[in-house]
């Protein structure tokens, strides 16, 4: 019931710099909203990435925590990325700047974060994201960022509104209709990933496999037993497993399919028309 017309501390984020540590989906579309609302942007990325608006590229990690008022973590949640924020990187930031972590509970080290704070170097932060988060709606959970008065903690909701769920719900089934029909598993998380287009042939042939030096080539060996022209071709591969997708100009006879079903560490294969 009190009114407390005061912003003492307070400041615009129009003239800020932000820094973006993962130029991907998520990372590129907050660029193009931070620089609507007027903020300088910055980003970080291992992969050479295409700078949207006026963001400007940094060499090196340590480049962009030493110009950035705020930090914000974006990266992917391969094992490696784990532990990737900890007292170095937290130690490069400028004094007073901000950090959020949005991306992977296990990319950043929170007791590292508590230290930071705690000790006035880290003006404020937000964590949506934990290295161990509760299962369910309503068991308990304890972080010793808690005590911070400087600290924002959420839950790892922004999936959960009623619109979210609704996209959602149509962005897997389209994934699931895109691996049935064309042999595509773009965002999978368990098979390489592969995007197709339609069938350029008149049937495509799905083979997945243990990855083994030259399955490519006894797949294509195969086909040109009988002489089967290869009118497109896409391979893939993460960690234990390969995925090579083949458009055919003919579809193959019986004993062609088993011989690429006899191909040794072959998984699964099936012909897609």
């Amino acid at each position: 019931g009190m009114w407390d017309k005061s912003a003492n501390g307070s400041h615009e984020v129009r003239g800020k710099t932000l820094g973006i540590i993962g130029y991907g989906n998520i990372g590129s579309q907050l660029s193009v909203l931070a620089e609507a609302l007027g903020m300088r942007v910055m980003f970080y990325d291992l992969e050479e990435k295409l700078a949207l608006g006026n963001a400007q590229r940094c060499e090196t990690l340590n480049e962009l925590l030493e110009q950035s008022d705020i930090v914000t973590l974006h990266v992917d949640g391969r094992k490696s990325n784990t532990g990737f924020f900890g007292e170095d990187q937290f130690a490069h930031m400028k004094q007073d700047s901000i950090f959020l972590n949005l991306s992977r509970g296990f990319v950043a080290d929170l007791g590292a974060l508590k230290q930071h704070l705690d000790s006035g170097h880290i003006a404020g932060a937000a964590v949506d994201v934990f290295p161990v988060e509760p299962k369910k709606t309503g068991d308990p959970f304890e972080t010793a960022l808690a005590d911070e008065d400087n600290m924002i903690l959420t839950p790892h909701i922004g999936g959960s509104t009623l619109e979210a769920q609704e996209s959602i719900g149509h962005f897997v089934s389209q994934r699931l209709e895109d691996y049935w029909e064309k042999g595509s598993t773009s965002l999978s998380v368990n098979m390489p990933q592969i995007n197709l287009s339609e069938n350029r042939g008149v049937a495509r042939i799905a083979h997945l496999h243990s990855n083994l030096p030259g399955v490519l080539a006894r797949v294509n060996h195969v086909l040109g037993e009988e002489n089967i022209n290869i009118a497109a071709q896409a391979l893939g591969t993460e960690g234990e497993l390969g995925y090579v997708v083949t458009d055919v100009a003919q579809r193959p006879n019986r004993e062609t399919l088993e011989a690429l079903r006899s191909i040794e560490g072959t998984i699964r294969m099936r012909v897609i028309s």
